[in-house]
């Protein structure tokens, strides 16, 4: 089971947060249209994080990363379940779920290693638009051993740089999000 929490807080010797999700990993289950997790998507969180052991150690991720951009249309394609809408109902905007590939054409040889990993999944397995957030901010797992001036080179990575992959219909969110 994974247990994903978002605005997790720890006061008073008690837990809580803004919302979660139970993940049963032996089942291929999404959760209910319209329901989110931890991930404004709906989708869980940890699925999507590149690790220190597959970049560094086995040189391969083979998984979809989760990335994030300041503006998303209220709408989702599957398998997000949900928006937080807070781009409204522009259909120029993306919506939650889009799945995004590397250009195969996109030259990755003047790159480190570990960043070469990374932008190999891309490639292959591409990028899910998963939460708002920074433009094109890609997530990994805590490890002391990152080096962060090899990590910076994925900076030299724009949204130009990727291209559209055509999963599915988009599903219009059907709440309006109010800060």
């Amino acid at each position: 089971m994974l247990y994903e929490i978002y605005d997790a807080q720890f006061s008073n010797n008690q837990w809580s947060g803004g919302s979660g999700a139970i993940w049963d990993l032996s089942q291929n289950q999404q959760r209910p249209l319209d329901w989110t997790s931890a991930d404004a998507s709906g989708l869980a969180i940890l699925p999507g994080l590149i690790r220190y052991q597959e970049t560094y150690i086995d040189q391969e991720i083979n998984h979809a990363i989760r990335f994030t951009l300041s503006s998303i249309q209220a709408a989702y394609i599957q398998p997000a379940t949900h928006s937080d809408g807070r781009g409204g109902h522009d259909a120029n905007k993306p919506p939650m779920g889009l799945r995004l590939r590397l250009k195969a054409g996109f030259d990755i040889s003047g790159f480190d290693q570990p960043i070469q990993v990374i932008l190999t999944a891309m490639k292959k397995y591409g990028i899910i638009l998963t939460d708002t957030g920074g433009d094109m901010f890609i997530s990994g797992e805590h490890h002391d051993a990152w080096d962060d001036d090899v990590l910076r080179q994925l900076s030299d990575v724009t949204l130009n740089d990727f291209e559209a992959v055509e999963t599915g219909p988009i599903t219009p969110y059907p709440h309006d999000w109010t800060p």
